[in-house]
C-alpha cells in the first residue's frame, strides 16, 4: 500500500466522508475496471478512513436491456470492485443514474441490488431516499424517474416534504445524479441537467431549506459553484477516462469535511496529489473582491466599463462591465493573448436605478468562482459561464482602468452616473 493520504477532519463535531462517481464499470477486465480501480486505491489510503461513502451514480456500464447481465454487472462491481470496503464499517449510498436506472426493469435491479431505505415516495421506494446522521440530513433524489418521464425528471413535493420534516437538521446534503445548472458549458434539458420545469422548483427548495450543498456528477468533471448561497458540487471522475476533457479533467475523488464552520474539500487525482481544494463560506482573504456602486443610464450602449485591468499592447485580460440594452453584468477573462476570452454573465441592472454589485473572483472554486451579490442580496451567486476554467489562470495586469475601457481610453465608457469602484484581495 502507498503512504497515507490526511484526511480532511472536521473542526469539532462534524462528519468527513468520500464522494464519487461515473466508474460505468462493472465488467471483468474492461479498461474502466483498471481506471476505477487506480481511484479506489486512493480513497483507501486516505488515514483516518471517511466515515461515509456517497456515490453519485453510473457504477457500471449499464444500458443492457439484458436483466442477467445487469445483474452480473453489479455482481462484478460489488463483490469484486468494492469487495476492499467493509460496508457495515464505512455504509456506501448510492444515487441512481442514467447508466443503471435508465428504464422500469433497470429501476427493479438497483432495489434488488443495493437494497436502499425504502422511505421514499410512492412507485420510488429503494430509488429516492433519506438518511439521518445525528446533525447531518442526506437526501438522494432519483433525477430520472420513469413514472415522471425519464431523465431529467425529478420529485420536489417528497423532497420539499422530507427537508421539512428535518428541519432541525444542521447540515443538509442533498444527493442526485444531474446537475441542475450546466457544467463547463455542457448544457442540455433532460440529458445533461435537469429539465426546465424541475430545475427552478428544485433548486427553489434547497434555497428555503437552507440546504448547504447539492452534490451530484454526470458531466466528467470537478466542478462547484453556488447559486442563491447553495453549493453544486460535481464530482464525476471515478473511471470514465475516454470521455473526460484530458486538458482541464482529470479522475479523481473528492474528500469533503463539514462542521459548523462550513464545508471543506479536497479533490485527490489517481496519485494522491490534491488537485484542487475549496472551502465554503470563503475566507476574505481569498481572491480579489470589488464593491462597485453607480447609478444606471435610461438609454444603455453596447458596451459599459465599470473596471478594466490591462497591460499595454494586449487586450484587457480582465474586464468587468455591463453589456446590452438590458445591462447585464458581465465578465470577460483572456489570459492568453490571442485566444478567444470568456465570457460570464450576471443578471441584468434595472435602468435609471442606483445599484451596488459586490463581485467575488476565487480562484479555487475554477469557472463557477466568479460571484455576485447584487444590491440586497446576502447570498452569493455563481455568474453563468461556459468556460472549464476559471480565474485560477488569469495574471492581474499591473494597470487598472475605472469607467473606461482597456487601456484607459474613452472606447466602451460607462456611461451613468457616480460610479465608484473599491477593492481587496490579490
Amino acid at each position: 500500500m502507498s503512504a497515507t493520504i490526511p484526511a480532511l477532519l472536521p473542526r469539532g463535531p462534524g462528519h468527513q466522508f468520500v464522494v464519487y462517481g461515473d466508474a460505468c464499470s462493472g465488467v471483468p477486465g474492461a479498461p474502466h475496471e483498471r481506471s476505477f480501480a487506480e481511484v479506489n486505491a486512493v480513497v483507501r489510503r486516505l488515514t483516518p478512513p471517511p466515515e461515509f461513502i456517497i456515490f453519485t451514480g453510473d457504477e457500471i456500464r449499464g444500458l443492457t436491456a439484458d436483466p442477467d447481465e445487469l445483474r452480473r454487472q453489479w455482481r462484478h462491481w460489488l463483490d469484486h470492485e468494492m469487495a476492499w470496503l467493509d460496508r457495515r464499517a464505512t455504509p456506501l449510498w448510492h444515487t441512481t443514474s442514467n447508466h443503471t436506472a435508465y428504464d422500469p426493469p433497470s429501476e427493479a435491479i438497483f432495489r434488488e441490488m443495493l437494497d436502499l431505505p425504502r422511505n421514499g415516495p410512492p412507485g420510488q421506494e429503494g430509488l429516492s431516499y433519506w438518511v439521518r446522521r445525528d446533525d447531518l440530513l442526506l437526501v438522494f433524489v432519483h433525477t430520472l424517474w420513469s413514472g415522471l418521464g425519464g431523465e431529467g425528471h425529478v420529485e420536489i413535493a417528497w423532497l420539499d416534504a422530507v427537508l421539512h420534516q428535518h428541519a432541525d437538521a444542521r447540515t443538509k446534503l442533498v444527493v442526485g445524479h444531474h446537475p441542475a445548472f450546466p457544467v463547463n458549458g455542457f448544457a442540455g434539458a433532460y440529458e445533461r441537467d435537469i429539465g426546465p420545469e424541475h430545475a427552478g422548483s428544485f433548486w427553489n427548495v434547497l434555497v428555503s431549506h437552507n440546504v448547504l450543498a447539492y452534490l451530484c456528477s454526470h458531466i466528467l468533471a470537478f466542478d462547484i459553484q453556488v447559486h442563491r448561497g447553495v453549493l453544486q458540487l460535481c464530482t464525476a471522475g471515478a473511471g470514465t477516462l475516454h470521455r473526460m476533457p484530458e486538458k482541464f479533467e482529470y479522475l479523481h475523488c473528492t474528500q469533503l469535511a463539514i462542521d459548523s464552520a462550513g464545508l471543506r474539500c479536497q479533490v485527490l487525482d489517481t496519485k494522491g496529489a490534491v488537485r484542487e481544494a475549496f472551502h465554503w463560506p470563503p475566507s476574505a482573504d481569498t481572491g480579489l473582491s470589488f464593491c462597485i456602486t453607480g447609478c444606471t443610464t435610461a438609454d444603455a450602449g453596447p458596451a459599459q466599463t465599470l473596471a478594466s485591468a490591462f497591460d499595454p499592447g494586449i487586450l484587457a485580460p480582465l474586464w468587468i462591465g455591463l453589456c446590452g440594452p438590458q445591462q447585464v453584468l458581465c465578465v470577460v477573462i483572456g489570459p492568453e493573448p490571442g485566444r478567444s476570452p470568456h465570457t460570464w454573465h450576471g443578471p441584468a441592472i434595472p435602468p435609471d436605478q442606483p445599484f451596488e454589485i459586490r463581485l467575488r473572483l476565487d480562484p479555487t472554486m475554477g469557472p463557477g468562482g466568479l460571484l455576485y451579490q447584487l444590491n440586497d442580496e446576502t447570498s452569493w451567486s455563481s455568474l453563468h459561464g461556459a468556460s472549464p476554467w476559471g480565474i485560477e489562470r488569469l495574471r492581474l495586469p499591473s494597470q487598472w482602468s475605472v469607467s473606461h475601457g482597456q487601456y484607459g481610453t474613452d472606447d466602451r465608457p460607462f456611461l451613468g452616473n457616480d460610479l465608484s469602484v473599491s477593492t481587496t484581495g490579490n
